[in-house]
């Protein structure tokens, strides 16, 4: 089965709203070049030179090639859409040293070939750990980029050699090693590379990968023996923490490291559409149930457990202790866009919304200079972000998503438009060898009135299908003032007739506040209401609510909030004020316990989005409140 959409590219799209565009500009001026400086003053990038030395504290690790491979990435996009002489340049000089010490035989790696106690001798003899292959597919993908950026092949060669190498060394003929990432990356990035080279042989090494995983007899128990070692010694325990317990087609449930998994699940999607393997979009369309249904945060961050940095078992979503890694969340925006282009399913369109506003970016503080490795859903107040990590996956991957997010707003098919998601801006597409240009004028996510102008060559015939949210449960329609027929269909509304410039849509989602609530089986919510308005989630932070523990506020079932926007703060925000209880300790001196219950105070509460707090310094925050 293959997609019956093709997203327009970001470079395509121009935002001017209020919302994604300071946050754009912040990561192009502000998150771009402190990463760069961070990973020239942790070694990152001094590494590719290969001239450590025991003794220096810059030690590279076995993941670091995959941070300047997300850095470069996330540059890229940017030059692409504003240009930058000295970013371009920076790139050039980043690229030269990456090349400078590729092996002769086209291995790539900064550890590998810098020092003794991994060293070059002892590739690809730890697949399960290693995370070789996890780097070479932020390499590719950062090659992919850059060339699409800039038309140099200056990585995208040394880039496709070091693949043309690995696809000796793996594979099912006689001599090749049988076997595949521990952490899954290159499976995606293959697909990316054979899109951009029309080489089938990429393609067929991604479908390699996803296909050997998890067969017996099971490659990593070989390897670990090979190495002297007993696989039951794997601190996991079980190879569903890297999704490789069973074949991909097999596999029930999601388990394990989240962010493998939404890797994995997107390569499985992007394969499904090159190869028309109906299998895997079925394995895609069970695991997303699973991940959806029953392990996903309403923040639409994914995967509580900070020991496996994911998944546990069904419903079970603590809020305070949640994981919720930024990098899972970007996987989600990834995994959904890929699996809303089969069918213009509005579901995952949902899933994809839920996650951007939410999960993702509370990952990366306003200032675009300090970002969450985890995303709770409450804190006692000591939980702020930090300027870097050893670990520091998460810090690029969200500089990246944010410089490409125009392309996740528009899509075109055979005669028809789509529109995913709403922002004041203006994009360019082709439909039917007809050129056709469309202004968005909206003040979303704050407010649900859109306005679409077109304009176009000449008349010309499509379907135009605009996404109505799950959230929204009323919306009206017009085009050019006057009420019009549509079909509505999985969470989207078509309008097909011949349309004309100057034409104007408009579409007003009736954006309430919602009291959301949780399946009785995840316990933690239990008696508890989170609020939403539009895409947005709501907490109370301590600043504004400083009343004591914010767990001992309840929110009755018939408060009416105030809804405000205050442009000034937390760089624009809807926030809403409504009428609460607190349980009072005033009345309890010094009694541990009494017969006599609580008594409950009357307040004001004031909610702001969850993407923003923790901005104005340490406080407690909840998105969860005692419903009473």
């Amino acid at each position: 089965m293959q997609r019956i959409m093709t997203p327009v590219p970001f470079t395509d799209v121009t935002l001017e709203d209020s919302f994604w565009a300071p946050r754009m500009a912040v990561n192009r001026e502000v998150t771009l070049p402190r990463e760069y400086e961070l990973c020239e003053q942790t070694g990152r990038i001094s590494a590719w030179d290969l001239a450590w030395q025991p003794g220096n504290p810059n030690k590279p690790h076995v993941f670091w090639d995959s941070d300047i491979a997300k850095w470069i990435e996330a540059a890229s996009y940017s030059l692409a859409t504003h240009p930058d002489a000295e970013l371009d340049a920076l790139l050039d000089r980043v690229i030269a040293r990456i090349a400078a010490a590729q092996a002769a035989d086209g291995y790539l790696n900064s550890a590998y070939l810098t020092y003794e106690k991994v060293g070059i001798a002892k590739r690809w003899t730890n697949l399960r750990d290693m995370h070789e292959l996890y780097c070479a597919g932020h390499l590719i993908e950062a090659a992919v980029a850059h060339y699409r950026a800039t038309g140099k092949r200056t990585l995208l060669d040394p880039i496709c050699r070091y693949v043309d190498y690995i696809g000796q060394v793996f594979g099912t003929n006689e001599g090749q090693l049988r076997g595949y990432c521990g952490h899954q990356e290159i499976e995606l990035a293959l697909v990316q590379l054979f899109q951009v080279t029309n080489e089938r042989r990429y393609l067929d090494l991604s479908l390699y990968f996803i296909n050997e995983r998890g067969h017996q007899p099971h490659y990593y128990d070989i390897e670990a023996r090979a190495r002297g070692e007993d696989p039951a010694a794997f601190w996991a325990k079980s190879y569903e923490y890297n999704q490789a317990h069973v074949p991909v087609r097999e596999q029930q449930s999601v388990t394990g490291h989240a962010v493998r998994a939404m890797y994995q699940y997107a390569a499985m999607a992007d394969l499904a559409n090159e190869t028309g393997d109906l299998a895997l979009l079925e394995a895609c369309e069970r695991l997303w149930k699973s991940v959806c249904e029953q392990r996903m945060y309403i923040t639409g961050g994914i995967g509580p457990s900070a020991k496996n940095e994911g998944f546990t078992e069904p419903y079970d979503l603590p809020d305070e202790t949640a994981y919720a890694e930024t990098c899972a969340s970007v996987g989600m925006v990834f995994w959904n866009y890929r699996m809303l282009q089969f069918s213009g399913d509005g579901r995952y369109a949902d899933v994809m919304e839920r996650a951007l506003y939410n999960g993702s970016l509370s990952g990366v503080a306003l200032d675009g200079q300090r970002f969450f490795y985890d995303n709770p859903l409450a804190s006692s107040g000591n939980k702020q972000r930090s300027e870097w990590f050893d670990c520091a996956c998460c810090p690029p991957n969200i500089a990246r998503l944010i410089a490409s997010i125009g392309g996740y707003f528009y899509a075109t098919g055979p005669s028809s438009l789509w529109l995913h998601l709403y922002a004041a801006g203006h994009t360019q597409v082709k439909i039917s060898q007809t050129h056709i240009w469309l202004h968005q004028e909206t003040n979303y996510p704050w407010n649900g009135a859109i306005r679409l102008a077109l304009d176009m060559d000449k008349p010309v015939r499509f379907g135009l299908h605009l996404r109505v949210p799950g959230w929204c449960s009323q919306f009206t329609l017009r085009v050019n003032g006057a009420a019009v027929d549509a079909s509505f269909d999985r969470g989207y509304v078509q309008i097909v007739r011949e349309w004309q410039a100057g034409d104007v849509i408009t579409l007003d989602l009736h954006m309430p506040v919602l009291r959301m609530y949780a399946n009785p089986m995840v316990r933690s919510a239990i008696g508890r209401v989170a609020l939403q308005r539009g895409p947005i989630l709501y907490c109370l932070e301590g600043i504004d609510n400083p009343t004591g523990p914010l767990d001992r506020v309840a929110c009755g079932p018939d408060t009416d909030f105030v809804i405000e926007h205050h442009p000034e703060l937390l760089g624009g925000v809807t926030i809403l004020t409504g009428r609460a209880t607190v349980i009072s300790e005033h009345t309890w001196g010094h009694d541990l316990y009494r017969t006599q219950p609580s008594v409950h105070e009357p307040m004001m509460i004031t909610a702001i989005p969850y993407c923003v707090w923790a901005n104005r310094g340490l406080a407690e925050m909840r998105v969860w409140l005692r419903e009473g």
